[in-house]
């Protein structure tokens, strides 16, 4: 961007803390979601987020004069438009915003410390003016103090008690939330007004609530003195939930600088998969004394089916073996009645087990684990007997009608429910009815037992490698006389005795790419056409059709039409990884299939270093342009791309 001219930048940046908290907002500062905050604590790590400090309002003062650098809307006009000023903003290291005003060049940074809900801020004047005299700055704290999906007005049950120390500042204007800490190197000095009427274009266009007003209890002040032959000095502030001083930001910022750097150093491609590393990095986060994973910012918490998929990416793909083992372990306490919780809830309540695929994905996150690590004590140590007793469970029958029919083929039937990772509801009814007999249960099921077998095989028990193996056995047989279209040349998306439903879906993709697959190489090779043909776009693959008549192409609207359009047309990355492993299956290894694969993942690691600012959404418009939409950064999204990247990576060192 270049100063004094331009529309406000709306591309969203994330610095995320490791705890589940994060600092969020756009390239030009102007808040555009409820969402958005320099510090939302996670106060039960990893949820109960609450946006504590919203925002900063600076302005810069030059000789008499006030020069405001923030970016608001307002009901009619945005005020002030310090986006005028921006020249430039980079994410390396972390979120930098420069301004430049007459020649005058304040480089702003924010960071957050690695497991501390924490942020800091610096501000420092790279370049000053001829015979300016001193040069100061005003930050004006906007305070929120509620939960993440809410929002905030003004109100008299507000406490208005602020203590000012030297150095600091505590405020606690509610007491259901944290003590609020702000370190700082600059003066301060009371305020207690409220700002109203902020608007949050996101929201509106999402159709909900989009108006606030936020409260300004006092103000910082800072000079920036010409020091010949040293450094600017900077001004800066830690706002943190237990007291900080401004003075260890130094050591803070080296420390976080060296804790990703060795994060890179460790991830098997190195610096050439440096931003995917880092953006893995900000998913993984702790639960008590275990690891878990967010599925996306800024809204999800931590989700079984979402931890298993992306768990190979996140982990493996970078080096980081013990994380994922401490993920497995941690999952495998919560498994009841051979199910994997499927969602920890925000308020700490018993989690969900309402998925039927969540628990399938855990077989192929430890095949994978034990793939990559050779770990196989885990398995007969930990983890056999528990996957035994869920292969147990499903056939005999568990929560929501799930059992194994018998044919072989797992099912589920729960009216009203929406069990696979095609969930959306409206009005308490299913957008994508799957009941019965979906087509990538089968092949996870079928993948799930060929897991079982190998780990009984490799752990000296033969019967019961023989025994899952027949299974298995059986389950294939049955899926090859169930799901092959013969109208369409694929496979069918779900089966429910004599119903097939023949949509042209990507799930169907998940019977080649699967390390187990019952799909012969004929059949895998219509599989990869038609997904081709009717789902690939350059950042991922479609939900659905364009050619059926229930294809929605934008994600736009309330929550009832982007409920309606969520898997019927949306373009979702993470599928992306299941189409390059198929591809590589049907195609065979050598350079033409290393560079058609690498051309495929091009857009989105285009995307990731630029609109991106360093991360991937969660899904894309399924009709060009393509707009990214939902989460601004998800988990599988990132994981998928780095799992597929490395393994790409590593081919082309092995050849």
């Amino acid at each position: 961007m270049t100063a004094g001219t331009g529309e406000p930048d709306g591309r969203e940046w994330l610095e995320a803390n490791g705890l589940g908290g994060y600092a969020m907002s756009t390239v030009t500062g102007e808040n555009t979601r409820r969402y958005h905050g320099l510090l939302v604590a996670a106060t039960k790590p990893p949820v109960s987020r609450a946006v504590l400090l919203s925002k900063v309002e600076e302005t810069l003062l030059v000789g008499g004069r006030r020069i405001d650098l923030s970016t608001n809307l307002f009901p009619g006009t945005r005020h002030p438009e310090g986006f005028r000023f921006l020249a430039d903003f980079r994410m390396d290291p972390f979120p930098t915003f420069i301004w430049d005003v007459e020649g005058f060049v304040l480089e702003k940074q924010v960071f957050m410390p690695h497991g501390e809900n924490a942020v800091c801020v610096t501000w420092r004047l790279a370049k000053g003016g001829n015979d300016a005299g001193p040069i100061g700055l005003e930050v004006r704290p906007l305070v929120a103090f509620r939960d993440f999906h809410a929002l905030t007005h003004e109100n008299d049950t507000l406490n208005r008690r602020i203590e000012i120390a030297e150095g600091s500042v505590a405020i606690q204007p509610y007491e259901r939330l944290p003590q609020l800490f702000l370190g700082h190197n600059g003066q301060a000095e009371q305020a207690g007004d409220w700002y109203r009427s902020f608007e949050y274009e996101e929201e509106r266009a999402r159709g909900f609530d989009f108006r606030e007003d936020l409260w300004h209890p006092f103000s910082l002040s800072f000079t920036f003195e010409e020091i010949p032959g040293a450094a600017r000095p900077e001004a800066a502030i830690i706002a943190s939930t237990s007291p900080r001083s401004a003075a260890d930001i130094h050591l803070l910022r080296k420390s976080e600088l060296s804790r990703r750097e060795h994060l890179v150093r460790r991830a098997p491609g190195g610096p050439s998969f440096r931003k995917l590393v880092l953006a893995a990095d900000q998913f993984l986060v702790a639960r008590g004394n275990l690891t878990t994973v967010i599925a996306g910012y800024p809204w999800f918490s931590d989700w079984g089916r979402d931890t298993m998929i992306a768990l190979p990416g996140l982990t493996l793909a970078t080096g980081r073996p013990e994380v994922a083992k401490e993920i497995l372990l941690a999952f495998s306490e919560h498994v009841d009645q051979g199910m994997l919780p499927n969602r920890f809830p925000e308020a700490g309540e018993e989690p969900e087990y309402n998925a039927v695929d969540a628990t399938l994905w855990y077989f192929e996150a430890v095949r994978q684990y034990v793939e990559t690590t050779g770990d196989l004590t885990l398995v007969g140590d930990r983890l056999f007997r528990i996957l035994a007793d869920i292969v147990a469970w499903h056939e005999r029958g568990t929560r929501y009608g799930i059992r194994v029919s018998a044919d072989g083929l797992l099912q589920w039937h729960a009216a009203g429910e929406a069990l696979t990772w095609m969930d959306a509801r409206v009005e308490g009814r299913p957008v994508t009815p799957r009941e019965g007999k979906p087509v990538e249960i089968q092949a996870l099921w079928f993948n799930a037992l060929r897991t079982m077998s190998d780990f009984a095989s490799s752990l000296g028990d033969g019967d019961s490698a023989k025994a899952y193996a027949a299974r298995a056995e059986r389950c294939r047989t049955s899926f090859l006389r169930l799901f092959p279209d013969e109208t369409a040349a694929g496979l069918v998306d779900c089966v429910d005795g004599a119903w097939r439903d023949r949509s042209v879906r990507p799930n169907q993709l998940f019977a080649v790419s699967l390390h187990h697959s019952m799909v012969p190489k004929p059949l895998a090779r219509s599989v990869l056409a038609i997904v081709e043909e009717h789902l690939l776009t350059p950042y991922g693959l479609r939900t659905l059709s364009p050619k059926d008549p229930a294809y929605r192409g934008r994600y736009e609207g309330g929550p009832v039409e982007r409920d309606a359009a969520y898997h019927q047309g949306t373009v979702w990355p993470w599928l992306l990884g299941a189409y390059a492993t198929s591809f590589r299956r049907v195609n065979g290894d050598g350079p033409k299939t290393a560079k058609a694969i690498r051309r495929l993942l091009a857009p989105l690691e285009d995307f990731l270093l630029g609109d991106g600012l360093g991360q991937l959404p969660e899904i894309f418009d399924g009709d060009a342009p393509h707009r990214p939409r939902g989460c601004m950064a998800q988990a599988w999204s990132v994981a998928e791309i780095l799992r597929v990247a490395v393994d790409e990576r590593g081919r082309k060192t092995r050849e």
